[in-house]
């Protein structure tokens, strides 16, 4: 492997970190602010970069700037890495801890270059510090679940990553030593190119996991109300379409609720449109809390809502409209507003979807018209 040297290759894996780096900054620009994590990939990698590009020139500098100074800034790189994987995952990171780890291992290291220079204890030092960093990383995405190919991808090269750190310090005590970082030994650069790779790896894994994240996103945009997060309109006839021809094929039963919310133009006439969103927000809030995971609430208008009961009869089906009503009518937030609601089942057997809520609609209406804040059946 004499044609390829140690300064060539991490040129070479800072140069990459680097062209990640701006990839991962210009997805940072384009995606929404509750995707959070990608400034902090890109950063680590710009912080890569640049210690690459040091290492490269460092035998041209004092040990205090070329050795440590690199150090430091691959250590605080993948600590960062981690770092932003916290909060794309949602989990609050504590950095003084890990920064204080990083910065006394670095004290020590400082003096294994400037008091008592050993190449061997700064490796063995940094392949521990690695080790640790890779190992919890690894174990944070694990911990999220390794449902998609971007998560596997980023779970098994940050394991594979941190079996290099284990095996290059086991070949601290059983090959012959590396004299410095620029070393030309086989063994060498094969732990300098495995890291490369894997840091290649990584970056890639991240835009991965980056763009799965904004599918979601944007799917969830798609298919829910921005304000409340229920169901739009048009998905849940899609949903409910589904639900009748599954109830269709299997003699099965559902309930549909029409739901519209009393007197709410007084509300926003009153007490303004903010109040009239918080009102909506919480009566969706309320609701979910009522109904079962396999339920399906939906946004129709500005204050008509629909709840899809698959597997329900009418009788069950009152008992779960007469408790929305009940908890709108009680609920301690002001303003607070009664709810209007009309039932009906798949009675008939070529009821469709239009049908179902034409007679929902026409029941919604009844109990408008027979003095609000009842149900009605239709």
């Amino acid at each position: 492997m004499s044609f390829i040297d140690s300064r060539t290759v991490i040129l070479i894996t800072g140069l990459m970190g680097g062209l990640m780096a701006l990839i991962l900054l210009s997805i940072k620009r384009s995606y929404p602010a509750n995707i959070k994590g990608v400034g902090e990939w890109s950063y680590s990698l710009v912080l890569l970069f640049l210690a690459g590009l040091l290492s490269a020139v460092r035998l041209q500098l004092p040990a205090s700037v070329g050795i440590a100074l690199t150090n430091i800034m691959i250590w605080s790189a993948l600590y960062l890495g981690y770092f932003g994987s916290q909060l794309f995952f949602g989990v609050k990171p504590k950095p003084v801890p890990w920064m204080s780890l990083v910065l006394g291992v670095w004290l020590v290291s400082m003096w294994f270059t400037l008091v008592d220079p050993s190449y061997v204890v700064r490796l063995r030092m940094s392949n521990v510090l690695m080790l640790l960093l890779f190992t919890v990383h690894a174990r944070l995405i694990f911990q999220n679940r390794l449902n998609s190919f971007s998560k596997i991808l980023t779970f098994s090269v940050l394991v594979v990553i941190a079996s290099i750190q284990v095996m290059r310090f086991v070949t601290t005590f059983t090959l012959p030593p590396p004299i410095s970082n620029m070393d030309t030994s086989p063994p060498h650069l094969i732990f300098i190119l495995g890291f490369a790779f894997s840091i290649l790896l990584i970056s890639i894994s991240m835009i991965l996991m980056a763009t799965d994240k904004l599918r979601v996103e944007l799917e969830h945009l798609a298919t829910h109300d921005s304000l409340t997060n229920a169901l739009t309109r048009r998905h849940l006839n899609e949903v409910c379409e589904q639900e009748v021809q599954r109830c269709r094929r299997n003699g099965r039963s559902l309930a549909l609720l029409v739901m519209d919310l009393d007197h709410f133009k007084t509300i926003n006439d009153t007490f303004g449109h903010q109040a009239g969103d918080q009102v909506l927000i919480q009566f969706v809030s309320n609701v979910n809390k009522l109904l079962r995971q396999m339920d399906q609430l939906g946004r129709f208008g500005g204050e008509e809502f629909v709840a899809l009961l698959p597997e329900t009869s009418l009788e069950e089906a009152l008992v779960v409209a007469n408790r929305i009503r009940a908890i709108s009518s009680s609920t301690n937030q002001r303003p607070t507003c009664t709810v209007s609601i009309g039932i009906t089942t798949n009675a008939q057997a070529n009821d469709d979807v239009q049908a179902l809520l034409a007679r929902a609609d026409a029941a919604m209406y009844r109990a408008k018209a027979n003095g609000r804040n009842r149900v009605e059946t239709g």
